[in-house]
């Protein structure tokens, strides 16, 4: 493999690794690599990006590297948050939302597990609508994010606190998550704003 395509390996793990990031080490591993080689290979492709003026970059946080969006696109972000075809989250942001609001703080690996499938896009979603938002760090390797619900998720539902939350059945039984997670907002609708109300987000999942 040349560096070429190491460097598009590269582009790939930090997209799949999302707002968790890799670190040289793992990248290394991943790529039979010298650790200080690959860092190299990021910085490489980090000036690549930059160059060809591309819509994404490369950020290193706490000794990670992250793909993430350009400041200069931010308006335009802004612009399809408050787009009126993206105002309803979908099913699979529904379900993490559940998963947060029971069981905060949690991590993207365990809401997954949870799930059984990627989950990426539904915490960005519900990230850019501010329901959830990251509270900490867990302590484990690469320092995971915790995400638990905002003030604004409360208020949306007219809760007073996350203890407020409706009894439910939800995660005794794996099969039925997305019937329970219906009806739980279905409860949580009656209470108080439709998910229409809430400011649309650029993620939605399909």
């Amino acid at each position: 493999m040349d560096f070429g395509q190491m460097k598009s390996v590269i582009e790939g793990l930090l997209f799949v690794a999302g707002d968790e990031g890799l670190n040289a080490k793992q990248l290394a591993e991943v790529l039979e690599q010298d650790p200080k080689f690959t860092a190299e290979l990021v910085l490489d492709l980090q000036s690549d990006l930059k160059r060809q003026k591309r819509g994404l970059q490369i950020v290193e946080l706490a000794g990670t590297f992250q793909l993430a969006t350009i400041p200069e696109h931010a308006p335009y972000f802004e612009k399809l948050a408050h787009s009126p075809s993206r105002a309803s989250l979908s099913q699979a942001a529904l379900e993490t939302l559940a998963i947060v609001a029971y069981r905060q703080p949690i991590t993207r690996v365990d809401i997954e597990e949870i799930r059984g499938v990627k989950s990426d896009r539904a915490l960005q979603t519900l990230v850019a609508k501010d329901l959830i938002q990251e509270v900490d760090r867990a302590d484990a390797p690469g320092r995971p994010i915790l995400y638990g619900t905002t003030k604004a998720f409360l208020d949306y539902f007219a809760l007073a606190s996350i203890q407020d939350l409706p009894e439910t059945s939800l995660f005794e039984n794996d099969d039925n998550l997305e019937e329970e997670t219906r009806l739980l907002f279905e409860k949580l609708d009656g209470k108080q704003m439709t998910f229409e109300d809430i400011p649309a987000s650029g993620e939605i999942e399909p």
